[in-house]
């Protein structure tokens, strides 16, 4: 577990770390004496808020441009840390998540997510069919929850009861949080809804709210994968075929409606649709999602990779390119000064990173867009050896 002090932590994190030979029984009786009751320590249910300005261009004086990042205490982390390794062992046992959840999961990640659902879309365009891509957009998802919805699926579709179950009802409830900037923090207010922020446990109890959405979307015979609170619809349409359509704009009526008695906010707004490929038919399908309102986009942003109707992710790589000879120009302006240990992590956190997100994407893609890529990997190379190009 990474070292994170809170405000609250009565001493620093990596102090409590180096002396946890001393207090680990202290530990171990607080976690046991919690689990054993039931109950999760009021002490440690408030939240540090922090308000983090999301770009540094972005007017300081508008709050919408700010980024709340909630910290809470160091203990009540290691506690959840002792909560969700028995959580997710049951979980697995039992197979109770979604298979099409990546979100905050084993051998899951964003990248495991889009190579399923790319190679779905090309396996379709394979077979002569459209496909239409649908990207949900959930408003403040995690902040919304109903915590006695949640209680139910922990209850009826994990299987929770007893002092388990009640364990999960103290952590929820009674929750409080205040706003600390600069030297200066505002008033404790209660928190009603959602799944704690910066918690070890929110994001998993997140898709165990969320469990009924699969089926409800199978119900209509669509496809989807889902990692945490971003969901992707899609649906393999033939020739002439209208009804497979008529399948898809019932199945987001059911989820607006589901994600409506379950508090979600559905954001109609920012949801994103793609068609992909082109069967002839492509230019009606376009309008007649047109006519119900939904917007057809060439290309959309989906996990942080650009998705092209094409699938051929020029786009994606004219980004990463991009950005990348940005960040080198940067770094070759200060490499002088730096040893070549700093050089090196300088690259690999602005350069390295993002040619290595999602790559598996890229694979089978044609040989002149990928060696834009190794064009990136050479500068870097020459900037981290101090070689010049002819050299």
């Amino acid at each position: 577990m990474k070292p994170s002090t809170c405000a609250l932590d009565p001493i620093p994190t990596n102090f409590f770390k180096e002396v946890s030979g001393v207090l680990i029984d202290n530990v171990l009786d607080i976690v046991n004496s919690s689990l054993d009751t039931g109950v999760f320590p009021d002490c440690l249910k408030t939240a540090v808020v922090k308000p983090l300005l999301k770009k540094n261009n972005l007017d300081p004086s508008a709050l919408e441009n700010y980024r709340p990042i909630s910290n809470l205490p160091f203990l009540s982390k290691i506690l959840e840390k002792a909560v969700i390794i028995q959580l997710n062992e049951h979980l697995s046992k039992h197979a109770i998540l979604d298979k099409f959840q990546s979100g905050f999961r084993t051998n899951h990640s964003t990248e495991t997510a889009l190579v399923k659902v790319v190679n779905d879309l090309r396996a379709n365009a394979d077979r002569g069919h459209l496909s239409v891509l649908i990207l949900l957009d959930l408003s403040a998802a995690f902040d919304t929850i109903d915590h006695n919805i949640l209680k139910n699926r922990l209850s009826q579709w994990v299987g929770l009861s007893g002092s388990v179950l009640n364990w999960f009802e103290s952590y929820l409830t009674g929750r409080k949080f205040f706003v600390s900037c600069g030297n200066y923090n505002s008033k404790t207010h209660d928190i009603l809804y959602g799944v704690p922020q910066g918690s070890i446990l929110g994001p998993l109890l997140f898709s165990i709210y969320m469990l009924p959405l699969g089926q409800i979307i199978s119900g209509h015979n669509v496809s989807y994968h889902s990692y945490a609170d971003d969901t992707q619809l899609y649906l393999s349409i033939a020739t002439d075929d209208t009804k497979s359509l008529d399948s898809l704009t019932q199945c987001l009526t059911c989820i607006s409606e589901w994600m409506n008695s379950n508090f979600l906010k559905l954001n109609k707004e920012k949801t994103e649709i793609l068609v992909i490929g082109n069967n002839g038919y492509n230019e009606a399908i376009r309008n007649k999602l047109d006519a119900l309102g939904l917007k057809v986009k060439s290309e959309v942003k989906s996990l942080g990779v650009t998705v092209d109707c094409n699938l051929n992710f020029k786009s994606h790589i004219n980004q990463i390119t991009r950005t990348a000879f940005f960040h080198l120009r940067n770094i070759a302006k200060v490499r002088p000064l730096i040893s070549s240990k700093d050089a090196e992590k300088l690259v690999h956190a602005f350069v390295f990173s993002r040619l290595d997100y999602c790559n598996a994407l890229l694979s089978g893609l044609p040989k002149k867009d990928i060696n834009r890529l190794h064009l990136v990997e050479n500068a870097a190379a020459r900037i981290l050896t101090r070689k010049r190009k002819s050299e």
